[in-house]
């Protein structure tokens, strides 16, 4: 085995089957620094930090993905096809569509919908759903009610557009009950489908397009760890 362009590892294993991806690899730092205590580092290729540890006693990985579908799909897809994962992960953060997801809720995306043309390399004749892995959203879900931690599961935008044209869209997006929007969901469901393996997203909510109420970089960054504890849990 040869490192990719994208991921400098050398030899099958170094990897979990089971990954937290992050859109922020200082969030893929942080979470090796707070829950993995033994973390050994598998990738700076890019500072898109990776690293390999133990939570509860079982061997779980972190790396950042960075932003959009186009970089969500490399790094999900080498994961998948080259280096083994079987789960893949996502913990982000995401922007509120509806009055009652309020920030700081976390989000469950059980679909993704989108407005990237990623589907068309499959050359389906009709408009696909990606959907995440039914084992990986039930059992988030169970785990959630367990540690007493409420959560909205639904439907999600996975958009190419940060900076929308028509600052006024989301809107139609909101009243087909799309709960949230964020950029990667989508293409990792696709390519795990495609693979046979599981992905689910788990997003906390940093800012709201209803209210307009915000969080920090930083709190982003360096919070949101509940969450992450659930995404950990999966393990």
């Amino acid at each position: 085995m040869i490192p990719t362009p994208h991921i400098g590892v050398m030899e099958q294993g170094i990897i979990a089957e089971t990954i937290l991806l992050p859109g922020d690899p200082l969030r893929a730092k942080f979470i090796a620094d707070k829950y993995l205590p033994d973390a050994v580092q598998f990738n700076t290729v890019r500072n898109m930090f990776g690293y390999t540890g133990t939570y509860c006693g079982k061997k779980i990985s972190v790396m950042g993905t960075g932003m959009g579908m186009p970089s969500i799909g490399i790094y999900s897809h080498e994961l998948i096809h080259l280096y083994g994962v079987k789960n893949l992960i996502r913990v982000g953060s995401c922007g509120s569509f509806q009055a009652e997801v309020k920030v700081r809720d976390i989000v469950i995306g059980m679909a993704a919908s989108t407005n990237s043309n990623y589907a068309s390399q499959y050359g389906l004749p009709g408009t696909y759903a990606p959907t995440a892995s039914w084992s990986l959203l039930k059992k988030a879900v169970d785990v959630a009610a367990g540690k007493g931690i409420p959560v909205k599961v639904g439907n999600i935008l996975s958009s190419d557009i940060f900076y929308d044209d028509n600052p006024e869209a989301w809107k139609k997006w909101a009243r087909m009950g799309i709960m949230a929007v964020e950029m990667e969901a989508a293409a990792l469901y696709m390519n795990a489908n495609r693979a046979g393996v599981n992905a689910l997203c788990l997003l906390t909510v940093s800012d709201s397009l209803v209210t307009h109420e915000l969080v920090s970089a930083e709190e982003r960054q360096n919070t949101f760890t509940q969450m992450m504890e659930i995404a950990l849990e999966l393990a």
